[in-house]
């Protein structure tokens, strides 16, 4: 099968296009052939931001994945050939074939979704609700605050958060105002133009989905047990995630987001009651998927960026 195949360290070629084995699914695996898989912020950050220290040679990258089941392991039982899946993994799903353990996030694609689509929903859908809900445990009328609301984990953000009826204001550069807003955003920043933290507004939270705020100068525009969430891991927000929980009742929370079937299972759930949809910016070729991590380091993506297989 083809492949995307990480090469070596601090190369600038070091992902190639590379013929290798079709994996063979154990007895609790199932065996995907991919339709569709995508770019992610956190595969661009693997390859890059830690100059590689986080992949070995050899390892094929990607995390979602849409495609349709060929083969079982014996004691699977869940799943069977024919069915159409969508799913996240830790790696590999940059390729034509994966397996996946049964038990891993792995749900039915919902009828009438499209690969392309079905393939851009579990990070960043996975993440929004991680993030909203169970880390900042979003209610009903909370003001929040989301910064990066047009990239992959913001725009499916802007839409927990208005499931769960909250009012939302999104931050995003000019040209995806209108986006952010089809979205439903109550009020959209374009911070291109205007300060995105203000000493007269206040929100219950602010997620921060690009990891570019600072606590120490969005603290104030925090209400009282107001919550301060981020997708970054610096050692920053890490001592204020400690000294927060102890001393103030403005916390901030990060944290990694840990692969969760019942979480794709809601995201699911939502996709079919119309209160979710994935934003595509862009649709590679396997050939083509160095330039789209090109791409998406860059930052400037609005939602999400997929790789589309061609089996023929």
């Amino acid at each position: 099968m083809r492949a995307i195949v990480y090469t070596k360290r601090k190369h600038p070629d070091v992902l190639q296009v590379s013929m290798v084995n079709t994996p063979s699914p154990k007895s609790n695996e199932v065996l995907i052939k991919v339709h569709a898989t995508t770019v992610t912020s956190g595969d661009v950050a693997k390859l890059y931001l830690f100059n590689g220290l986080l992949t070995r040679n050899g390892t094929i990258p990607g995390q979602e994945v849409a495609g349709e089941i060929v083969a079982v392991g014996k004691d699977v039982q869940a799943f069977k050939a024919g069915d159409e899946v969508l799913g996240i993994t830790t790696s590999g799903a940059q390729a034509e074939f994966v397996c996946l353990p049964e038990d891993a996030p792995l749900t039915l694609k919902p009828e009438g979704l499209s690969y392309e689509e079905a393939a851009s929903i579990s990070f960043g859908g996975s993440a929004a609700l991680y993030f909203l809900s169970e880390m900042a445990n979003i209610q009903k009328g909370d003001a929040v605050l989301i910064n990066g609301a047009s990239g992959g984990v913001g725009t499916f953000a802007v839409q927990v958060a208005k499931y769960f009826r909250a009012h939302v204001t999104g931050v995003c550069s000019t040209g995806n105002v209108e986006k952010v807003k089809a979205l439903g955003a109550d009020r959209v920043i374009d911070y291109t133009t205007t300060s995105v933290i203000k000493a007269d507004e206040t929100y219950d939270i602010i997620f921060d989905a690009v990891g570019k705020l600072q606590f120490k100068t969005s603290k104030n525009a925090l209400r009282k047990k107001g919550v301060f969430v981020s997708t970054s891991f610096s050692l920053p927000l890490l001592i204020q995630k400690w000294w927060t929980s102890k001393l103030t009742d403005k916390k901030v929370r990060i944290g990694v987001v840990p692969n969760n079937a019942n979480r794709l299972d809601t995201l699911k759930g939502l996709i079919q009651e119309g209160k979710l949809r994935s934003v595509i910016d862009r649709v590679y070729t396997l050939e083509r998927t160095p330039e789209a991590y090109q791409y998406v380091a860059k930052g400037h993506k609005t939602g999400n960026v997929v790789i589309k297989m061609d089996h023929s």
